[in-house]
């Protein structure tokens, strides 16, 4: 059973003398001027990754202060590995003031990873047995069943501008690049004893490719530039942690693709409505609601597991399930050709303090997660059959229920999760967030909860 063994989570704060005291009688002149950074050093270790190094820092710089709490400009730069070679390795820069009246993000982003999360199509009609990846169970399979690799490559630079008063328009570029295949069992076993090894068997994803529902023109991945357009709404009071305004935006993705991929040139809609509503001074109501569907041509599966955005913040956006769409549902639960989704939170301020002069704030933060499919993959039976027993008539056909449910009426059925989070942050732009969610089916999580240490909040 795959376990945790260290897990090391260290904010450091190295601007200023570490000396605390209290901001309940905070006035004015807690502005932030100049560069301040936060760091956060990680060492970890698991059975599958192996053991993990690195780090990530936030730089900002407030000039006057006469912006604060919004930053002049924003360097984002991280660095992390493990010795099963999952990494990452990234760098964002954003700033509304590089170019004059307009807001500019570039990010460069690298993610290896070697143990990726797959669970077929459709959400519910894809049958989830957690006791196949559990190795003190009678059901064993392996732990690497629902795994697959997946190395992707992507930069990208976004360009927003004022049209008027609180409306603005969008442009964006960019290129993604995807590596795709079966789990290298060689080099996860590599070092392991016999008994700890992963068994040498077929995974869900190649499964699904010698049984035809992963085309092969797309089960190893390609190389897809983008363009993207559209429009803002916003009136938040500020961009990092808002506690009032409105946010909302709705834009076009073209994503290409060439040679033998050339079918796989797609349009994709996205929109995006976030609402913060004060209650009081340290208490604010988040939600946001949202919908990507594929409007023209046909999107690669693994493109379908990438939600778009107009501006990168995070490292990788990935939907439906996980810590950037649906807490503690397992990651790519739910991939479908459409999908829409919703986040509610409580966020609280319990208490606010300095560390030399810097400003900080612990918080919690209820939530409540929602996504569904609304595009559905067509999995036919009959096809699905005639796949199997010309391509592996190995394959009990008796079986076939342990992979698919075809009643069509659980395509459509809500996938729903519920948590708390904890929030520590810096000048009210670094923001270490630990959020804990377990789903409320269990067919969506074989541990029934899951814990994310991130930065920033989720929107």
């Amino acid at each position: 059973m795959r376990k945790t063994l260290l897990s090391i989570l260290l904010c450091v704060c190295c601007v200023g003398t570490l000396v605390a005291q209290s901001l309940d009688t905070a006035t004015t002149k807690n502005v932030r001027k100049g560069w301040t950074f936060g760091a956060l050093p990680s060492v970890s270790y698991d059975a599958d990754y192996g053991f993990q190094y690195g780090a990530l820092t936030n730089i900002y710089y407030f000039g006057d202060g006469s912006t604060y709490p919004e930053y002049l400009h924003s360097l984002y730069l991280e660095a992390s590995y493990t010795t099963k070679q999952y990494g990452v390795f990234r760098f964002f820069y954003d700033s509304k003031y590089a170019i004059p009246n307009h807001r500019l993000s570039v990010d460069i982003t690298y993610l290896p990873d070697a143990f990726s999360d797959f669970y077929g199509f459709n959400g519910y009609q894809s049958i989830y047995n957690p006791s196949w990846t559990d190795d003190e169970s009678a059901d064993y399979v392996s732990r690497a069943f629902y795994k697959m690799k997946r190395d992707l490559f992507r930069t990208a630079a976004d360009l927003q501008g004022n049209i008027s008063g609180n409306w603005y328009w969008n442009v964006g570029a960019g290129v993604l690049g995807y590596r795709i295949g079966d789990v290298d069992l060689d080099m996860l076993n590599d070092g392991k004893d016999l008994e700890e090894q992963l068994p040498d068997t077929t995974g869900l994803y190649g499964k699904y490719v010698l049984w035809g529902i992963i085309d092969p023109n797309e089960a190893n991945g390609g190389w897809h530039p983008y363009l993207r357009g559209g429009l803002t709404y916003d009136t938040r009071n500020q961009q990092q942690n808002p506690s009032k305004g409105i946010y909302t935006d709705a834009f076009l993705t073209y994503t290409a693709a060439f040679a033998d991929m050339k079918e796989y040139n797609n349009l994709k809609l996205n929109f995006n409505f976030r609402h913060y509503l004060p209650i009081t001074d340290n208490i604010s109501f988040a939600y946001r609601v949202g919908t990507q569907l594929n409007l023209l041509g046909k999107s690669p599966f693994y493109l379908n597991s990438y939600m778009n955005t107009m501006f990168i913040q995070r490292v990788i956006y990935e939907g439906l399930g996980g810590g950037n769409s649906l807490r503690g549902i397992v990651r790519n639960r739910i991939l479908s050709n459409g999908f829409a989704f919703a986040n509610l939170e409580l966020r609280l301020k319990l208490w606010k303090f300095k560390i030399g002069k810097e400003n900080f704030y612990v918080g919690i933060n209820p939530l409540f997660d929602a996504g569904m499919v609304l595009q559905p993959y067509d999995l036919d039976r009959d096809e699905i059959v005639n796949n199997i027993e010309e391509n592996d008539p190995s394959f009990n056909l008796d079986n076939l229920g342990d992979y698919f449910d075809f009643d069509e009426s659980l395509i459509y059925k809500p996938h729903l999760s519920a948590g708390i989070g904890l929030k520590v942050a810096m000048n009210e732009n670094f923001i270490l967030s630990v959020d804990w969610a377990t789903p409320l089916n269990k067919a969506d999580n074989g541990k029934m909860s899951n814990l994310y240490i991130k930065i920033g909040y989720m929107f």
